[in-house]
């Protein structure tokens, strides 16, 4: 088995999610790899872009299990559709209908975006405002998650407090699929404070694909 940890939006392997995952995987004795989504060129981030590095990195004899952080748990679902070797999802505050609910937020900042082809996102590992290309957003609003429709077992984790992607997202996308499972909890978008509770619900599934 094969695992990977997709990170979130402006973010990279170096948050705090992904490092307290990679080094639960190190106590099993099993690799994680963490690939950095922004490939050292954030401006032309897409999620086809997304999905397209992590399909170079899939290996097509082995299983693969998939956990991925908001717009990487998105990416992650997307990766699942396309390939069969895809056998497990874990998504943590996945970003289902992110552009509904991330672009009207921005208001007259996305017509300036429109305009100019260019926003000012603020980058959590960087720790500062970074351009983004307008090519995101059109991009994005190419896929539509009414498409996942292939059933792989996806266990959903999501925080009722979450103010970037609101829980009924994650409702609505098990709303159809029985090989999707959801865990609420009493958290924020973020997750942090819940990530010991987290593991513990993945621990078991992650050990039986050992033994």
């Amino acid at each position: 088995m094969q695992y990977l940890y997709l990170h979130g939006f402006a973010s990279s392997p170096r948050s705090s999610k992904a490092q307290y995952f990679r080094d639960r995987f190190e106590e099993l004795g099993q690799p994680l790899l963490i690939p950095d989504l922004n490939q050292e060129d954030f401006f032309h981030l897409t999620l086809s872009r997304q999905i397209e590095q992590v399909e170079a990195l899939l290996t097509p004899e082995e299983p693969i299990t998939l956990i991925g952080s908001s717009f990487g748990g998105l990416t992650a679902a997307w990766l699942a559709e396309k390939h069969p070797q895809v056998v497990q999802l874990f998504l943590l505050a996945p970003a289902f209908e992110f552009a509904i609910h991330w672009l009207p937020r921005l208001g007259d900042e996305y017509r300036r975006w429109q305009a100019t082809g260019v926003l000012e996102v603020y980058h959590y590992t960087e720790e500062r405002p970074l351009p983004l290309s307008y090519g995101f957003a059109k991009d994005l609003l190419e896929y539509d998650d009414r498409q996942l429709q292939r059933p792989v077992p996806t266990l959903i984790f999501h925080g009722l407090q979450d103010e970037v992607i609101p829980i009924d997202a994650s409702r609505r996308y098990c709303e159809g699929r029985p090989w999707v499972s959801r865990v609420e909890l009493d958290s924020d978008h973020a997750l942090k404070d819940v990530q010991p509770a987290i593991w513990g619900m993945m621990y078991p599934i992650i050990y039986q694909q050992f033994t």
